[in-house]
């Protein structure tokens, strides 16, 4: 089974490495200028996730939240992330003014965090992942 179909079951991690992990092996089965719409409630692990992401896209820097500079271009190895918080956003027009698309030259991928506030902004190819906590030291990520 593959990390997509894995995914669309619900995948719980133990650790944040684990998150990590999990996350860098989807970014090796992305395919170009996807975005990852990321919900969940604050503290589930999104940026974690994020951090899995780039390792998996071959960034070097340390991933944190972008909520203060509301996002932030990563260079991997042949693709960008380009990594959204919107938590802040208080509506669309917002997001557009950010001039995000300048920034989205093919091969990319755009994780969202809090993608609700981005209102009809996401493209509706948009790859939609549910974080949650289930237990202690448990997180589940589900596809759908």
């Amino acid at each position: 089974m593959n990390i997509l179909e894995r995914l669309q079951q619900g995948v719980t991690t133990t650790s944040a490495d684990e998150t990590r992990l999990l996350a860098a092996e989807l970014a090796a089965e992305l395919s170009p200028d996807t975005t990852l719409a990321l919900h969940g409630d604050m503290g589930v692990g999104k940026t974690t996730f994020v951090q899995g992401l780039a390792q998996g896209l071959g960034v070097r820097e340390h991933v944190t939240s972008p909520t203060f500079a509301i996002y932030t271009i990563y260079r991997g190895a042949g693709r960008t992330l380009v990594h959204l918080d919107a938590y802040r956003l208080e509506n669309e027009s917002q997001v557009e003014s950010l001039l995000l698309e300048e920034f989205l030259i093919s091969p990319w991928v755009l994780a969202v965090e809090w993608p609700e506030k981005t209102g009809d902004w996401l493209p509706s190819t948009a790859r939609h992942l549910t974080l949650s906590i289930v237990g202690a030291d448990q997180h589940r990520i589900t596809l759908r």
